[in-house]
């Protein structure tokens, strides 16, 4: 008893450490298990985000493509109509074409266009057109022969001449747009030019115009004021006079 050594407090001081270290282990395993809990809410909610733009992306590519198939059904009574679902685009055949280096149209395709376009302005004014659709898109076309910039001006001055054959009456019993067709034109319609690029296999079926139909982007405003024109209803813009002689 004499000679045996004797400890003082080590058994106190070990168990005081022991819960110290037992807390911060403790301490680490439950700051894992939230940064775990974090990144699993994350990516939940990053996968559900797409999970719903996919889905609303579908249901618009869905409803376009029954505006589309409801313009296919309208040009049944226009043989010479041809709609692209592919590539969003209406193309009106040999009625459409043009003679070389003119941008004057034939009287049957002024009677094509005044006949067919009405059921375009009312498709764009259906649910889903006006939820969907943009803005049509006049396109023309040349052939090769002439150079670069007299076909750029060429291909513009037929996109024109398909706007101003809308926006002018016909003459005395021939098809003429109403003047609400004729101002939803101006909302609508715009116009662009494209020299010889596109050329088709042939230089009569270059000599050509199109229409391209442009709808809204996912969650793009369909309200007034949300585009370049800043809210200015351009249906309000006197139409004047055809400048193409």
């Amino acid at each position: 008893m004499i000679g045996s050594p004797i400890v003082i407090g080590k058994r106190k001081a070990d168990e005081a450490e022991k819960p110290f270290w037992i807390s911060f282990s403790d301490l680490m395993s439950a700051l894992m298990v939230l940064f775990l809990v974090v990144m699993t809410v994350a990516l939940l909610t990053v996968t559900q985000h797409l999970r719903d733009v996919q889905k609303a992306a579908g249901q618009r590519q869905q409803e376009i493509n029954e505006i589309l198939e409801r313009l296919k059904d309208s040009a049944r009574d226009f043989p010479q109509v041809h709609i692209s679902t592919e590539r969003m685009t209406i193309d009106f055949g040999e009625v459409g074409r043009f003679a070389s280096g003119s941008d004057a149209l034939t009287p049957e395709a002024l009677d094509l266009l005044r006949g067919f376009i009405p059921r375009v302005l009312a498709e764009a004014r259906s649910a889903l057109g006006q939820k969907w659709f943009k803005r049509v898109i006049v396109e023309g076309f040349t052939d090769t022969d002439g150079s670069y910039l007299f076909n750029l001006d060429l291909s513009l001055r037929r996109a024109q001449r398909v706007v101003c054959t809308l926006l002018t009456p016909g003459a005395e019993g021939r098809a003429s747009l109403t003047d609400d067709e004729m101002a939803h034109v101006r909302r609508l319609f715009s116009v662009g030019g494209f020299s010889f690029n596109s050329s088709k296999e042939s230089k009569e079926e270059s000599r050509r115009i199109e229409l391209r139909l442009d709808f809204r982007a996912l969650h793009e405003s369909n309200q007034p004021g949300a585009g370049p024109t800043m809210g200015r209803d351009l249906a309000t813009i006197e139409v004047g006079r055809c400048q193409l002689r």
